[in-house]
C-alpha cells in the first residue's frame, strides 16, 4: 500500500495502556525517541499490538506543530527535538523538513508562523504531535 502521509516513522511498541474505548500505545522509534499514539482498543486488537511489535507511526504533515524550544505545561505528549534540513516557503504555507535522529519529519505550517519563529535551515526545532494524531501500521 502506498500512502500520501509523508511522516512514516519506524519503531516498536514498548507498552499498551488500555482504557474503556481507547488505548495509549507507547513506542520507541528506531532513532531512540519516545512517541505515544492514542488509538482505539479495536485497532490494538486488529493490529495485535504488544510490547516488541514492530510498527510504523504515521502522522500527516499538517498535524505537526513546531516550537523553537521544548514546551512545558502543554497537553501535547510528543515533543521530538530535531534540526531543520529544508524549508520551502510559498505565498501562504511553508513546508519544513526536520531531521529527527535517524528519521525525517515534515511539517506543513503557515508562512507567517515560519517567519514569526525565525525558522532557517540548520536551526534547532521541536516537533509537537498530539497522541491522537498518530496512527499505527504493522507490516
Amino acid at each position: 500500500m502506498t500512502l500520501s502521509i509523508r511522516n512514516q516513522l519506524p519503531g516498536s511498541v514498548t507498552a499498551v495502556h488500555p482504557g474503556e474505548v481507547m488505548a495509549a500505545v507507547d513506542l520507541r522509534l528506531d532513532g531512540g525517541q519516545a512517541l505515544t499514539a492514542a488509538i482505539t482498543l479495536e485497532a490494538v486488537r486488529e493490529l495485535a499490538l504488544a510490547p516488541g511489535t514492530a510498527v510504523q507511526a504515521l502522522v500527516k504533515s499538517t498535524e505537526v506543530s513546531l516550537a523553537t524550544n521544548r514546551v512545558e505545561g502543554l497537553s501535547i505528549r510528543n515533543q521530538l527535538p530535531g534540526t531543520i534540513t529544508g524549508l520551502t516557503t510559498g505565498t501562504v504555507m511553508a513546508v519544513v523538513k526536520i531531521s529527527v535522529a535517524d528519521a525525517e519529519l515534515t511539517a506543513a505550517i503557515t508562512k507567517d508562523a515560519a517567519i514569526d519563529l525565525g525558522l532557517f535551515v540548520g536551526s534547532d526545532i521541536v516537533a509537537l504531535i498530539k497522541a491522537t494524531e498518530v496512527s499505527l501500521a504493522t507490516a
